[in-house]
């Protein structure tokens, strides 16, 4: 996902990091960062946002309607959230209902036995699985064991969709909520979804 050049240039990248944290804080955000190669998953979810009324980008949530189109069949099962915190805020005034986007969360199992079923050949699923469990897949983000998810899972991000936030679960002190982001989940997140959405380097000229 982030090169090693990417993450050697630290300078660089610091420059867009949050300018809102104390000094404590960003240090430590810096720190973490900088050790991304060697412990990407460690701190990946923050165990301090369970009573926040709030859904968070980022958050994981239980049960949201999924399609999977051209099928017309929607079912629910475990989401990421990919709209930002301000946008779902329910104290917001608006004259429409928000809607909420969000992506499914898969198990890994789930994921290998698909490819597996497809008569892949073992090194070649082995490989797939190294570079998203390295977060290095811009379409998929890797979601290990925690909070309330019982193993490792995957998040895909080409298969977004999109419901009325009213039929979002409360998520107060509630297994709803799957997890939530730390600081360097969360960063670790924008960085995914800016590469997997926004990325600046196409080189087609578009005049």
């Amino acid at each position: 996902m982030i090169s090693g050049t990417c993450m050697n240039d630290f300078e660089e990248i610091k420059k867009y990091l949050p300018k809102y944290l104390s000094p404590e804080a960003t240090e430590s955000l810096f720190q973490e960062l900088r050790e991304f190669t060697d412990k990407p998953h460690d701190r990946l979810y923050s165990a301090i946002l369970a009573g926040d009324e709030g859904i968070l980008q980022g958050d994981g949530l239980s049960l949201m309607p999924i399609s999977n189109l051209p099928d017309h069949k929607v079912e629910d099962g475990p989401v990421m959230v990919l709209s930002n915190t301000c946008d779902i805020d329910k104290e917001n005034k608006r004259h429409t209902p928000p809607r909420i986007t969000y992506c499914p969360i898969i198990k890994l199992s789930r994921f290998i036995e698909s490819l597996e079923k497809k008569s892949i050949a073992k090194e070649a699923i082995d490989q797939t699985v190294e570079t998203i469990r390295l977060q290095r897949s811009s379409s998929i983000i890797f979601l290990p064991k925690g909070g309330h998810l019982p193993e490792d899972c995957l998040a895909l991000l080409d298969r977004a969709t999109n419901c009325d936030f009213r039929s979002a679960p409360q998520v107060k002190d509630s297994p709803n909520r799957l997890f939530s982001l730390s600081d360097f989940g969360w960063y670790l997140f924008l960085f995914k979804i800016s590469l997997h959405f926004t990325r600046m380097q196409e080189a087609i000229n578009r005049t």
